[in-house]
């Protein structure tokens, strides 16, 4: 995840040119209820200095919330069944991503400020491993089948790959312009990478390396963040550039219709069990959306301060989102449908 850039002046001419593109796939009509499509639940309070927090990761098998706070250089764990901090673990210099890997009983994480990606042991919270060097790693998403972790390199236009038995960078695959958000789709067995200037998806062989194919994003200018939902095999893409989103369907490798979200959208999280899509921008604007099939159908919007950071419980259905400053200090916002 990328600091705050205002990209809107160099994407101009690019996105003028897709015009005809953009015809095809027309906005989806917006119908806006009475009432906000999330209450508050809870505000948290976190420790640390207020400022800037990046992702998060929630391991279902612990209870557990790992949250990147990114400018005070710790890795804050959170209990969702006690509401309560566990733990706030420094060392983590500028981190961005942040991936629970169960299976492992490991979290990754990227340390961009020292250019590493650490292994922690989720069980002693001791960092037990580290591996680079990636220009400016970001996103991260594993590949059990292969055991190897995949990060985005916004920077240096590459995704890095590392071997995680033992914990070592292994190569680097070229994207041709910088890497958004990287996820993996247990449906095909692939990695996705978002491919900022070319708009596209990358679609990876986790074993190969080898890009299978790209999927052109017309009408999303730097594609970023990206969600999925496995079991209708479909990608939700946000380009940071214009506040967009695309639904895509990876089964036909096509875009199905495109949607208007809050400037500069950052993270996407997808319930499964409710369908629903959360589009958290850096603007502080949060965009909810319906899912019925393969149509989206937005909700509504809330405005909170910084909130571009979002997660969700898939088994009780509530949504965080840390603040960074909320009356001088930071909190986790605890939301319910």
């Amino acid at each position: 995840m990328k600091a705050v850039v205002l990209k809107a002046l160099l994407r101009g001419m690019l996105v003028g040119s897709g015009a005809a593109l953009l015809s095809a796939i027309a906005p989806a009509a917006i119908a806006q209820p009475s009432h906000p499509p999330l209450r508050q639940v809870a505000d948290v309070p976190l420790p640390g200095p207020p400022v800037r927090f990046d992702y998060q990761t929630f391991d279902p098998s612990t209870g557990r919330l790992y949250i990147a706070h990114m400018n005070a250089n710790h890795l804050v764990i959170f209990d969702v069944k006690s509401r309560r901090v566990l733990a706030n673990l420094a060392g983590f210099t500028r981190v961005h991503g942040v991936l629970a890997v169960p299976s492992q009983h490991r979290v990754y994480a990227s340390a961009t400020g020292d250019h590493q990606v650490l292994a922690l042991n989720a069980g002693t919270l001791q960092i037990v491993a580290h591996a680079g060097p990636v220009n400016y790693p970001d996103g991260l998403a594993f590949a059990p089948g292969t055991q190897r972790l995949f990060v985005s390199d916004e920077h240096g236009g590459v995704d890095a790959v590392f071997d995680t038995h033992p914990f070592h960078l292994l190569r680097s695959i070229p994207l041709g312009g910088g890497a958004g958000n990287t996820v993996y789709d247990a449906n095909a067995g692939h990695i996705l990478v978002a491919v900022h200037h070319l708009d596209q998806l990358a679609v990876i062989d986790p074993s190969t390396l080898r890009i299978l194919y790209r999927l052109p994003l017309p009408g999303i200018a730097d594609p970023h963040g990206i969600a999925l939902d496995p079991a209708a095999h479909l990608a939700f893409v946000a380009g940071e550039a214009n506040h967009s989103l695309a639904v895509v369907d990876l089964t036909h490798r096509t875009v199905l219709s495109r949607h208007t979200v809050g400037d500069d959208p950052d993270v996407l999280a997808f319930d499964p069990g409710l369908q629903r899509l959360y589009v958290a921008a850096e603007s502080g604007t949060v965009t909810v959306f319906q899912l019925t099939g393969t149509q989206l159908a937005k909700l509504g919007t809330l405005q909170m301060p910084h909130a571009h950071s979002v997660s969700v419980d898939p088994a009780t259905h509530l949504v965080y989102f840390p603040l960074q400053d909320l009356h001088g200090r930071p909190v986790l916002r605890i939301m319910h449908p």
